[in-house]
């Protein structure tokens, strides 16, 4: 029975080799191009704060300015209303406002203001060459450098499009490899299993090779997995759809159903109410924050969302920091005329499958633990994008070592006779 049951072990890993094989082969380039884009965009918001300190870090005179006072003092001066901020717990960062002008379509523009002088630093319009790069770090990425095309690669599809399709496809190629690549990695015999944890330096290059690939694959393994099974979210609908359903997160649209949302009436000016005038006006950005500090007592970030009207409500969002900072905010919405909390959504409620679902983001990118899984993610993102290299010589060392078939010689076939 022994043999047997080896036999068909032997067939089964021969079919995933085959897979994993050929998923490598085709998805190779773009997989390198996609990790490696992915490995310098982990660490997204350090190089944009290291290279641009002076729009991130301010230095330290005295006592910080009130938000309101900021906030006031901004809107004067720009002819633009303030509807968000970012609040920073350290009080060595610049506080982020954000302003649109009346009309405006669009998120509006972020600015970088000194909070003990005042002073803006800069603003997202202002595109600096650290944006640039990681800009183009980004849509490499996500759509392959396609969406920098200004003319269409093919009519049916526009170039973002494209790309996202393109990387979707890859990605699912890499996952396939990383769940074939574990069978593959299983050796036949128990005591065989520590050549495949460990690299042999004092090997020639091409067992360094061969160990390279098997020992960080596995070791990395539950990242890349994570990486990959996340990534086809923002490339097709229907998984994305899928992922929301699997994990409990999915809202059927208000248009669909008998519970469809009426459409709302057409807003008149004189319906509308200027947050100027509202009732608004009177609570302050420091008495939000006090009523969100007291809800959340604990350290964080704290963002603040302003309704365009005064009747609406204010929505808040607090993070924690640190070095494991876990993912996730908690959210809350407050009353624009007393502060009262008309929603709680905190994070740790919420069940597991749910933080997962809602986690996606995190646990693609890699902050779902602060910059300790940062740190982890850059790692195994850095092994994903060597993967397809050391892959590919492995192969191609064994195809330079299979014996050629050639028709006998005369002198075999005589020989054989």
């Amino acid at each position: 029975m022994q043999p047997k049951k080896s036999t068909a072990w032997k067939s089964i890993r021969n079919i995933f080799d085959q897979i994993h094989l050929y998923a490598g082969l085709i998805s190779g380039l773009v997989v390198i191009a996609v990790c490696f884009s992915g490995t310098i965009y982990v660490y997204n918001t350090e190089i944009r704060e290291f290279m641009d300190l002076e729009l991130y870090f301010v230095e330290e005179t005295g006592a910080r300015m009130s938000a309101d006072e900021l906030k006031n003092s901004l809107e004067k001066s720009s002819d633009a209303n303030v509807v968000g901020l970012m609040w920073n717990e350290e009080s060595n960062r610049s506080v982020q406002f954000t302003l649109k002008k009346e009309g405006e379509e669009g998120k509006g523009a972020t600015y970088y203001i000194d909070p003990y002088s005042g002073e803006i630093l800069g603003n997202s319009s202002d595109k600096t060459a650290t944006a640039e790069f990681m800009g183009y770090i980004f849509s490499l990425h996500r759509w392959l450098l396609l969406d920098r095309f200004e003319e269409p690669i093919l009519e049916s599809i526009g170039n973002r499009d494209l790309g996202r399709f393109i990387n979707g496809v890859t990605t699912l190629l890499f996952l396939l490899g990383v769940i074939t690549g574990i069978v593959i990695w299983v050796p036949n015999k128990v005591k065989n299993w520590k050549q495949g944890l460990k690299i042999k330096w004092s090997a020639n290059w091409k067992r360094v090779n061969h160990d390279l690939h098997n020992s960080l694959a596995f070791y990395s393994l539950i990242f890349l997995f994570i990486m990959s099974a996340t990534g086809p979210f923002w490339s097709y609908e229907w998984y994305k759809k899928g992922w929301q359903k699997t994990w409990d997160t999915y809202q059927e649209p208000a248009s669909k159903g008998e519970n469809a949302e009426k459409p709302k009436p057409e807003t008149t000016s004189e319906m509308i109410i200027p947050v100027e005038e509202g009732n608004l006006a009177v609570i302050s950005l420091e008495d939000i924050f006090a009523k969100t500090n007291t809800e959340l007592p604990y350290a964080g970030n704290i963002r603040v969302s302003l309704p365009s009207m005064a009747s609406d409500p204010i929505s808040v969002s607090k993070y924690r920091t640190g070095f494991f900072a876990r993912a996730g905010s908690d959210q809350l919405t407050l009353s624009s005329v007393d502060l009262a909390v008309t929603e709680a959504n905190l994070f740790s409620d919420l069940p597991l499958r749910q933080q997962i679902g809602r986690s996606v983001k995190s646990l693609h990118v890699g902050d779902i633990f602060g910059k300790f899984s940062k740190f982890l993610w850059f790692i195994a993102c850095l092994i994903a994008t060597s993967l397809p290299i050391t892959g590919t010589l492995i192969w191609w060392n064994k195809r330079k070592n299979k014996p050629s078939k050639k028709k006998p010689t005369e002198h075999h076939v005589a020989e054989m006779a």
